[in-house]
């Protein structure tokens, strides 16, 4: 991808699944991650061995450089430590990844109030702190920019059971509009990429079991669920210079699930 090389990234939500795949993906093409975790640095330093075989394969000093960094998104002081740590030891930030995020199942009339704000905090809320404070610096340097936003197919997908989850994904795509809008002639691009159903760990209770698989592949038009290469293959995209005239988009990586399955027999005229 054209742009990428030599850059500094910061991916939320880095250990894992999507994220872990996005830091191994911007790693090859250049890019230099700062890999956020919020508990173990085991689970850092197992990303940060991924991203850099994959990234230099033998090869010793290829130039990308790794960086784990601390942080719960759900603290505003972990978000302006984490974001002042990247500045100060890659020089500079010019893409941020909002990617962590966290989902709770609960029928919508009896979730707990402090259950529904932790969703809230962590997928909604942090992900605008972490935008608010790489803005801050992208502006004091004058530097253009990039802001991905992860957000879901349920941005726009009523999810019944999931009531936290599907308001914080539905304001990241106003989050990301308005951003966009209101960056868009200080060269900071802002966009989301919104998952359908993936193959990640934290979707074991279908992926792993054949009849849930076949239950959730059938409502998708491509009858298959994505993988997390393939979503950060699309942020990679939108992180590049090829993408440079894309803002306040949200891009659906679905194989058409949000193209209505349930409606390709023709049911009325």
């Amino acid at each position: 991808m054209q742009g990428l090389k030599g850059k500094n990234a910061l991916v939320t939500g880095a250990t894992s699944g999507i994220g872990q795949a996005i830091a191994i993906r911007l790693a090859q093409e250049g890019v230099n991650v700062a890999i956020n975790y919020r508990k173990s640095p085991e689970d850092a330093a197992d990303t940060e061995e991924k991203m850099m075989q994959k990234a230099c394969g033998d090869v010793e000093n290829c130039g990308v450089k790794a960086l784990p960094v601390q942080g719960d998104v759900s603290k505003e002081e972990d978000i302006v430590r984490m974001v002042n740590t990247v500045v100060a030891q890659f020089g500079s930030l010019d893409i941020l990844i909002n990617n962590a995020g966290i989902q709770t199942e609960c029928p919508s009339h009896e979730v707990a109030t402090d259950d529904f704000d932790q969703v809230i905090s962590v997928n909604l809320r942090g992900a605008y702190l972490c935008a608010r404070e790489t803005l801050k610096h992208l502006l004091s340097q004058n530097r253009q920019g990039v802001i991905i936003n992860i957000s879901s197919v349920h941005e726009i997908i009523p999810r019944p059971m999931y009531i936290s989850y599907s308001i914080s994904k539905g304001g990241m795509e106003n989050l990301t509009k308005t951003l966009a809008l209101e960056y868009a002639d200080r060269g900071i691009r802002v966009n989301a990429v919104a998952p359908g159903a993936t193959v990640t760990p934290i979707n074991e209770a279908w992926t792993e079991d054949p009849q849930k698989k076949a239950e959730v592949e059938s409502h998708i038009p491509m009858g298959r669920a994505g993988t997390a290469e393939e979503m950060a293959a699309a942020v990679a995209f939108l992180a590049s210079d090829e993408a440079v005239y894309i803002t306040g988009q949200t891009l659906f990586i679905d194989g058409g699930l949000t193209l209505y399955a349930d409606f390709r027999e023709a049911w009325s005229a």
